[in-house]
């Protein structure tokens, strides 16, 4: 029997495995995908994360739900809308495939019902934790991960422990300084974004090389922060931690009062069996919530821990979208064509300034925008520019030509918007019994939902970036908010909270049901605040593994 058996190999999972492993304890990690080292990461654009580090989707999906215009729910299967909500499968989960932007919350997101009140038709509350609970797992992601950056004061810093950031920015593309002149004449705050990416090699791990495919690409270096480079790599290396990959996890057995087993398939469809004294579920927000409403049994007949019908409820993704302008060379001096021309440098630029603003006389919460140059992908590139102004295909010279400027003549800035995406009643995931994965257990369906006050929200800060770009010069300026979720950055559906009927975890992310069952995904998140997610999993991994340390004395 192991010590502790974890369900999951991502940013939930390696945090607990790391600090269980130094610590002693005998721990064995469940991975559904496979076993890849940075040695089989490449920089083929044409084999990205969908086509080679995502199930077939005619094998593993989901079935979607959204609503129609008439107000009725419609149900589509994942194979024939093509809509994909996997995220990596593989040692190390979607943190092999992250961008690296390490934001953390601010106070105020850890009480957004008591600060901002409650918002209609939605499912706010307060955290059970404040910021000064996590501020220490925070920065101990920063200094064991390795998160670079450079602390600068604007409106909403929240408070740190640590003066700096362990490692210095990463090489900057010369872009970054227009980004900051023009903040300086609009009175905008800039400062560089903090990536979970090394600078230079450190941490038993190599630098960056500057290849410019980062987000959606895995590191063939290891300066990405990811959950096995930084973390399951050095619980493996202390002889406690086993990791079993191309095992598909797909049950929970449980008495009364604790967790007594996991049922898996191995790499040849055979099932086997886990015990363990402790178990951590961290398989990422849907599909935690899946295996558990698949784990039924007489104690548990409508899944586990769903006692009071919780588990997949307040699904939360990030909402915002994106937005993009255009730098024309015939319009800017030669000697800035050079700086635009710059390759494989990161832009790194965040503005926080309205991460709360007035709106019709009420304190609202708003978010980030973060700013980021079009990638070296040519292909990707290419494809942007196959339609013309009113979306008609061209083709022959008027391609090429097109191409040609694009390639040749301008470049691209895009910038990212982050706010909260609100809970509500109907965005969770449940199970659809009528479709089963090829191993024959039936799949997650996911309901979509979204609310109007987010889509506000994200408006009103494109409109902000709008700015900065046409200070900058840039023309055919476009933003994209749209109601319909990213599908890479998802959380909740095991709430965690103190009152058990409303919540499926306790403040520890312990199971309210369970004394030995633990979440330690993003599904413990009631709310997500206006940042991407992984480096606040990352410190609440921490904390919790601190919790499990001390049963194990």
């Amino acid at each position: 029997m192991y010590d502790v058996c974890i369900i999951g190999s991502g940013a939930g999972a390696g945090p607990v495995a790391y600090e269980l492993a130094h610590n002693g304890q005998k721990v064995l990690v469940l991975e559904k995908g496979h076993y890849y080292t940075r040695e089989d990461f490449f920089k083929d654009e044409l084999a990205i994360r969908r086509d080679v580090y995502t199930p077939p989707l005619t094998q593993q999906q989901h079935v979607i739900q959204t609503q129609n215009e008439k107000g009725k729910w419609i149900s589509v299967q994942a194979k024939d809308s093509n809509w994909n909500f996997w995220n990596g499968s593989m040692v190390g989960g979607s943190s092999n495939l992250m961008s690296g932007y390490f934001l953390r919350l601010k106070p105020n997101d850890f009480k957004l019902k008591t600060v901002y009140g409650p918002i209609k038709d939605t499912n706010i509350v307060d955290w059970p934790i404040s910021y000064n609970d996590l501020e220490p797992y925070y920065d101990k992601v920063e200094k064991i991960v390795g998160v670079s950056g450079k602390v600068v004061q604007h409106p909403y810093m929240e408070p740190r422990s640590s003066k700096e950031f362990p490692f210095p920015p990463l090489w900057e593309q010369p872009i970054s300084s227009w980004i900051d002149n023009a903040c300086k004449k609009l009175d905008y705050h800039v400062f560089p974004t903090p990536r979970a990416i090394l600078p230079y090699p450190a941490l038993g791990r190599l630098g960056c090389s500057y290849s410019n495919f980062c987000g959606s690409y895995g590191c063939a270096t290891g300066a990405k922060g990811n959950a096995r480079s930084a973390l399951l790599d050095s619980a493996v290396k202390t002889g406690n931690c086993t990791i079993i990959s191309d095992a598909f996890a797909f049950k929970i057995d449980s008495d009364s009062k604790q967790a007594t087993k996991v049922s898996y398939f191995d790499k040849n469809n055979n099932i086997q069996n886990i015990q363990a004294k402790i178990f951590v579920v961290a398989c990422q927000a849907i599909e935690t919530s899946r295996l558990l409403l698949n784990s039924k049994n007489v104690h548990f007949p409508n899944g586990l821990l769903n006692n009071y019908n919780q588990v997949g409820k307040n699904l939360i993704f990030s909402a915002g979208g994106t937005g993009h302008g255009t730098f024309e060379f015939a319009n800017l001096q030669k000697s800035k064509h050079k700086d635009l021309m710059v390759r494989g440098a990161f832009v790194n630029r965040t503005i926080q300034d309205w991460y709360e603003f007035e709106n019709h006389g009420k304190k609202i919460k708003g978010g980030g925008i973060d700013f980021l140059y079009e990638g070296a992908n040519p292909t990707y590139r290419a494809m942007t520019q196959i339609y013309d102004k009113n979306s008609k295909l061209i083709w022959g010279i008027k391609l090429q030509q097109k191409l040609k400027h694009a390639f040749l003549s301008s470049r691209v800035l895009n910038f990212e918007i982050f706010n909260d995406w609100s809970p509500t009643d109907n965005c969770y995931v449940g199970v659809d019994e009528s479709v089963r994965d090829k191993w024959g257990i039936p799949v997650g369906l996911i309901r979509l939902n979204s609310n109007p006050h987010d889509e506000m929200v994200g408006n009103f800060l494109a409109q902000k970036a709008v700015n900065v770009l046409k200070q900058m010069g840039a023309i055919d300026i476009q933003t994209n908010i749209s109601p319909s979720p990213s599908t890479n950055l998802q959380a909740g559906g095991c709430r965690f909270g103190d009152d058990k009927k409303s919540s499926v975890l306790d403040k520890n992310c312990k199971a309210h049901a369970l004394n030995n069952l633990y979440v330690t995904d993003g599904s413990f998140m009631p709310t997500g605040g206006s940042v991407p997610y992984t480096f606040t999993i990352y410190a609440n991994s921490f904390r919790v593994a601190d919790v499990i340390k001390r049963r194990f004395g």
